[in-house]
């Protein structure tokens, strides 16, 4: 016979996470429960997330995102040669072109197609060195909302889309990057047919909460050397899609400082699919306090988790822009699927 105390033990372990005496510590993983000669697979275990983080990356390979003149490259073009030489990025361009006023081969890669072009450098008189009057892509920075970490896989996952360049509409590809602390400083709402805006401040820069890895079409992922940065004492299951419902449900996402809330919402439609989509659930704002304050969803809160019965069923992606009360919703288990690729 068990004492009520362990029963109470027994419930919080069964199928969710292994705890030692029930204190709160999680192992990673999944847990096998045996039943009878049957072996019933746990459910997976993630730490929700919800605070607003900045994101810093380097964006890999040398994207022309603007041109002095309509002759050769074009905006959107991605230059993977020079001179025959291959470049990684911006630095690998200018090392070659820079010191010589010579023309010289570019090799660019158009809607996946190799194209070869003959460039004359121009010299700058500013920077008294030679260029080729392109604007290359090299950064991006911004703020977004921490989805979830996933102790089995010691990843995070944020955004539930991708970062693309506004002017080509590319998704950019990661070269190196850094998911940051960040402090919300002011929230702008939005209106029919003007989308709001968090704004916030990046700062411990030394201390970043993990490493970008990818940039998807469903979010930004990467590892953490450092677990004790999320919040590991409230552990949920994730829920697959054939698990969620229309009906209430909340989000957690930061609007003021650093502090995560909980605001309700109300899952208006169920998407089921076969393969990944970043809208999968459609959802309106019902929270109070999240309507006067933001007007509902805005942008900063993409990648805000989605809970419903205590489970973790997917993260805020996109606002429909006529009623920022409404949004969609990317299915957890998609996001997790990343993490395991």
């Amino acid at each position: 016979m068990f004492s009520e105390k362990m029963k109470k033990c027994m419930l919080l372990c069964s199928g969710i996470a292994v705890f030692v005496l029930c204190t709160g510590i999680l192992f990673p993983g999944p847990l096998s429960v045996l039943t009878g000669s049957s072996q019933v697979v746990s459910e997976r275990v993630l730490i929700p997330g919800g605070q607003s983080v900045g994101i810093q990356m380097d964006v890999k390979g040398a994207l022309i995102v603007g041109v002095e003149n309509n002759a050769g490259p074009q905006v959107g073009d991605m230059i993977v040669a020079v001179n025959g030489k291959k470049v990684d990025g911006p630095d690998d361009v200018n090392a070659i072109v820079s010191k010589s006023g010579k023309p010289v081969d570019i090799t660019v890669v158009r809607n996946k197609r190799s194209l070869d072009f003959t460039v004359t450098p121009y010299y700058d008189k500013q920077t008294k060195a030679y260029k080729l009057g392109f604007w290359i892509k090299e950064k991006i920075a911004g703020i977004g909302t921490l989805s979830f970490y996933d102790p089995q896989t010691n990843s995070f996952a944020a955004l539930g889309h991708g970062i693309y360049e506004t002017e080509t509409e590319m998704l950019l590809e990661t070269k190196t990057g850094s998911l940051l602390h960040t402090r919300v400083s002011k929230v702008k709402a939005g209106e029919k047919g003007v989308p709001g805006e968090i704004g916030g401040v990046i700062y411990d820069f030394q201390n970043p909460l993990g490493e970008i890895v990818k940039n998807t079409e469903f979010g930004i992922y990467g590892v953490t050397d450092n677990p004790q940065a999320f919040d590991l004492e409230h552990p949920m299951v994730m829920a697959y899609q054939e698990e969620i419902e229309e009906g209430k449900a909340y989000i957690l996402t930061t609007i003021e400082e650093t502090k995560v809330e909980r605001f309700e919402i109300e899952i208006t439609k169920v998407k089921h699919q076969n393969t990944a989509d970043s809208k999968g659930l459609e959802f309106e704002v019902t929270d109070k306090k999240l309507l006067s304050t933001c007007g509902g969803i805005v942008q900063g809160m993409s990648g805000s988790p989605i809970i419903q019965n205590n489970r973790i069923i997917g993260a805020v992606t996109h606002v429909f822009v006529n009623n920022p009360k409404r949004g969609y919703g990317i299915f957890a288990e998609w996001m997790v699927e990343q993490t395991e690729n």
